[in-house]
């Protein structure tokens, strides 16, 4: 069975390896680990196909201990026992190197049967992960281990590997193989980051192709988009890439880019996500639009209900209405400030008891109501009257701060006028 082009081609040295150069350009903290042998836990984090499993072999090769794979997503407890059986045994004799990849799958048990041999310096780890290592490895494992993040290759470094699995590609194949200008490139810009999945579409176009009159073999960009097609999407709906996603899209909606907004939001919709994006542009109306223009959430609302009723692909038209309007309106956050500050007081026990005015209407023992001191303020003249509404422990505080948008400024100013000095 021929091995898959991606790994006959996987880089041995870290001078062949695309991309990752914060983390292995010459003095670089990682390269000086492995260069020197290094026996360090080491937890290595990032997107797919970005070399983890590559950095990790070239570790191996440099220690004289034992190699054990494991991935967590199939492995069990007792596979951990079995390894570490095996150290100081004749099958380990120099310790153990064991590479664990998709470590998020083990649960609190499995890492924590790792704990002890990684104390004593007799089991290395070297684990990788695509979530984020601060949520998912145990925390005693995390102090014992160094996190390098890996990042997604750019399309340019990327575009090196493509040239070298064509060129494999070309030299092995039984007629004269040859590709379209600029499609290495395609390739890897369609990649999303990730160089395993290039290759592995290098492999699937070659596998595809058809041979012309002449006998030669042409890849061809039409090709190459069918092959590569939906790739650059990175995304996890329980993952960081999700969550990423949404970030990005209420940043740059906050920060008035609608041609950014658009994007993001095409990213969720193009990976079939319609409620993320509903749920999100709902909550950016309320936090960064706010009273700048109280009507944004109206239309939002009508715009993700929309959405909701008419499905995918369709959906995409309001939301995208709902995206631009809130990215090109003016912005206001006191609302979202004002209940963040309110709330905060709250954890400190700043509370203190409701004024006697403002409670409920009781009675009292004979059936007849209290007299509360309440002042009716639609009895009062432009419906406002000076009281006191906040409990005493509280008296002077301001947790809302008025915008200098027009629509808070009008509202200033037309409270100015009501209340004058006791504004």
């Amino acid at each position: 069975m021929q091995r898959p082009l991606a790994d006959e081609i996987r880089p041995k040295t870290l001078d062949e390896v695309v991309g990752q150069k914060h983390l292995l350009a010459p003095g670089a903290v990682l390269r000086r680990l492995i260069e020197r042998g290094t026996d360090a836990n080491m937890v290595f984090y990032g997107p797919s196909g970005t070399g983890k499993t590559t950095i990790a072999n070239i570790i191996a090769q440099r220690t004289n201990k034992t190699l054990y794979r494991l991935n967590a997503t199939t492995a069990s407890l007792q596979d951990v026992k079995d390894i570490c059986a095996d150290v100081g045994t004749l099958m380990a004799p120099g310790g153990v190197l064991l590479y664990l990849d998709e470590i998020q799958y083990f649960n609190k048990k499995q890492q924590q049967s790792l704990l002890e041999f990684m104390e004593n310096g007799s089991l290395t780890l070297i684990a990788s992960t695509t979530e984020n290592p601060y949520f998912y490895v145990y925390s005693a494992l995390l102090s014992r281990s160094t996190v390098f993040e890996f990042k997604a290759v750019s399309p340019k470094e990327t575009e090196g590997a493509v040239l070298r699995a064509l060129k494999v590609e070309q030299q092995r194949s039984t007629l004269p193989l040859h590709w379209e200008e600029g499609l290495p490139l395609q390739i890897a810009t369609a990649a999303g980051g990730d160089v395993r999945k290039a290759i592995n579409a290098v492999e699937l176009l070659c596998q595809a192709a058809s041979p012309t009159p002449d006998g030669t073999l042409i890849l061809t960009s039409k090709d190459a988009l069918q092959v590569s097609q939906r790739s650059a999407m990175r995304y996890d709906r329980d993952g960081d890439a999700h969550y990423d996603i949404l970030s990005a899209l209420q940043k740059s909606i906050r920060g008035s880019d609608p041609d950014a907004a658009v994007h993001y939001l095409g990213r969720l919709l193009e990976a079939g996500d319609l409620l993320s994006p509903c749920r999100r542009l709902l909550v950016i109306a309320a936090e960064d639009i706010g009273l700048a223009y109280p009507q944004a959430i109206v239309v939002t609302k009508a715009c993700v209900d929309a959405a909701v009723q008419l499905g995918l692909p369709e959906a995409r038209l309001p939301l995208a209405e709902a995206a631009v309007l809130l990215a090109t309106a003016p912005k206001s956050n006191t609302a979202h400030n004002a209940i963040i500050a309110a709330m905060a007081d709250l954890k400190k026990g700043k509370t203190g008891e409701i004024p006697r005015h403002l409670q409920n209407v009781h009675v009292d023992t004979s059936g007849q109501e209290r007299e509360q001191g309440y002042l009716y303020p639609h009895d009062f003249p432009h419906r406002w009257v000076k009281q006191q509404y906040l409990p005493d422990a509280l008296q002077g505080v301001h947790y809302y701060e008025w915008g200098d948008n027009k629509t808070e400024q009008a509202a200033r100013a037309y409270w100015e006028k009501i209340k004058g000095s006791d504004f």
